[in-house]
């Protein structure tokens, strides 16, 4: 059932970090929303067990899921775009999932084999920090991944981090779409002044150093953190937005580098 799913869906692109806090999901699902704006049948894989986002960032919290014994319907939370997630699947929001390896396994299983996906141009699949079970997992179940997408900061911690990811990729023969810094800096509202809330330029760097494409940087934007809060898409809904323009540049530099 896994293969006969991914081999409908055109692309599979899985966007990891393997540091928590770098705004890794916020991409995953600005990417998977401007995809289903630009008319591609799109699906967003959350697999963060145990801290899912996309349900809340896409509105999709506490909405049921269709069933019909077999196979789960994905919630359709925007034109063109399905979505499915722990978050959208547990009753309780605040319920903590307190489980080990092997009943994670049992459900990333049933994420790819027991979803009513269809045909899709493309499937986002936006996982927890780190290198572990369900990054390994999520990789191993689909071995014919069209590439990995690895977000950042500029701090130093999160660079090592984010070198380790790349390494993780490379280890499992997933091709390297890019490194993407985001939050690089901030505008003030009232000077107008750019302020560095961490270091730049250290994506730039270490993509070059470990020779993979740098997707280039995403200013931070407190309307962007209200827009994910509320279930709102802040790339589509502000386009010409700076985080925006920057989310869909690198959007389309995954995209090209995969062939579209």
């Amino acid at each position: 059932m896994i293969k006969e799913n991914m081999a409908r869906i055109k692309h599979k692109i899985l966007v990891m970090s393997n540091k928590g806090g770098v705004g890794k999901s916020t991409i995953a699902v600005n990417f998977a929303a401007l995809l289903a704006k630009a008319g591609k049948r799109t699906g967003l894989l959350d697999i963060d067990i145990h801290g899912p986002s996309a349900a809340r960032m896409t509105g999709g919290e506490g909405k049921a899921h269709v069933t019909d014994g077999a196979l789960i319907e994905p919630l359709e939370v925007a034109p063109n775009l399905k979505m499915i997630s722990m978050g959208s699947i547990m009753r309780e929001g605040d319920a903590p999932v307190i489980w080990r390896g092997p009943l994670k396994l049992g459900v990333l299983k049933q994420f790819l084999s027991d979803v009513k996906w269809g045909d899709l141009d493309a499937l986002v699949i936006d996982a927890p920090p780190g290198t572990g079970d369900e990054p390994l997992t999520i990789c191993q179940l689909i071995p014919e991944m069209s590439g990995a997408v690895v977000v950042t900061t500029g701090q130093a911690v999160a660079l090592l981090d984010s070198r380790k990811a790349v390494n993780f990729l490379k280890a499992l023969g997933i091709p390297v779409l890019g490194i993407l810094e985001n939050m690089t800096s901030f505008r003030c509202p009232h000077c107008a002044k750019e302020v560095n809330l961490f270091k730049t330029g250290g994506g730039a760097q270490a993509a070059g150093e470990m020779g993979v494409p740098f997707l280039g940087s995403v200013p931070f934007d407190p309307a962007m953190v209200d827009a994910g809060d509320a279930g709102r898409f802040f790339a589509v809904e502000e386009p010409s937005a700076l985080p925006s323009a920057a989310i869909a540049a690198a959007l389309e530099a995954v995209m090209g580098g995969m062939g579209k």
